[in-house]
């Protein structure tokens, strides 16, 4: 037995100039009857929010999985996979198409190499389905382009929550976050998470769509930019604070990398941007007042 709500639809040429477009969407819950083996011609993002069931993967292989998983279909690789007919499972998917699809992936987002994904929490990426799915009612005049911006939101919040886990179980990304600042070697960091160098660079790679290094690094020059805009701590003083012993050497990595020099880089940002500094991020419910 099992409940299913799905809507299609065909965005116009126009609107597949948004980049992204959103081709159809769907909630179902139960004991699902099994889909495929078929092959698609577009993207697919499937989340199972709860329940278990099976995904044979093209060479044959059926993998066991538990919700909250994600199952990326891509165009041209066939795919077949059920509910376990005992437990069933709660699944919304939406299917997409598009030339940013390939940005996406290039940078990570979407995995045609592992189409199953454990999640750590599968919630925010139900709620954008659900707001893509309130977007597809009928007669919306907006549906292509409100259903469009929010396959992007479902591609981000995907991407958050991917269970990319150390040793110890925490979340790789935030594992290095924290310790951005730290001088240690990427060897260094996969040892800390008890993973091989490979492996990190593989779930930093998953999570983020760039090696360890580059995510590492925009993480120490957003901080940097933070601290020479809010203090007036000396240049070679920033790039300690951000893990750089050597101030030339940060100097000139942020030349690089920003386009302007650190002090360069102050001297235009404290002069385009009037009033002072807050460490408190506003609520937006309660927006702070300006005085007149």
């Amino acid at each position: 037995m099992y409940r299913t709500w799905m809507r299609y639809f065909t965005p116009s040429p126009l609107h597949h100039r948004l980049g992204l477009v959103c081709l159809g969407v769907g909630l179902q819950h139960g004991t699902l009857p099994p889909v495929g083996p078929r092959t698609l011609d577009h993207h697919v993002a499937v989340v199972l929010c709860a329940g278990r069931g099976w995904f044979t993967t093209p060479d044959g292989h059926r993998h066991t999985v538990t919700a909250p998983a994600l199952l990326w279909l891509v165009p041209g690789v066939e795919h077949h996979y059920g509910a376990d007919p005992d437990t069933g499972w709660d699944e919304g998917f939406v299917d997409f198409t598009g030339p940013a699809a390939d940005t996406y992936t290039e940078l990570g987002y979407i995995e045609p190499h592992q189409p199953l994904v454990p999640l750590t929490d599968a919630g925010p990426a139900r709620a954008a389905i659900g707001r893509i799915a309130r977007a597809a009612r009928r007669g919306n005049p907006l549906l292509e382009v409100e259903t469009a911006a929010a396959v992007h939101e479902l591609l981000v919040a995907l991407r958050r929550a991917r269970a990319d886990t150390g040793a110890d179980g925490e979340p790789v990304l935030a594992a290095l976050a924290r310790d951005a600042f730290l001088p240690l070697s990427i060897a260094e960091h996969a040892a800390r998470r008890g993973m091989t160098p490979a492996a990190l660079r593989a779930a930093v790679r998953r999570g983020a769509g760039c090696s360890p290094k580059d995510y590492l690094l925009g993480i120490r020059l957003g901080r940097a930019k933070e601290l020479l805009v809010a203090t007036e701590l000396p240049v070679a003083a920033v790039a300690r604070r951000v893990g750089y012993d050597d101030p030339a050497y940060f100097s000139r990595l942020f030349t690089r990398r920003v386009g302007l020099a650190p002090a360069r880089f102050r001297d235009r940002q404290t002069r385009s941007v009037p009033g002072g500094w807050s460490t408190q991020i506003p609520d937006p419910s309660s927006p702070p007042h300006v005085d007149g």
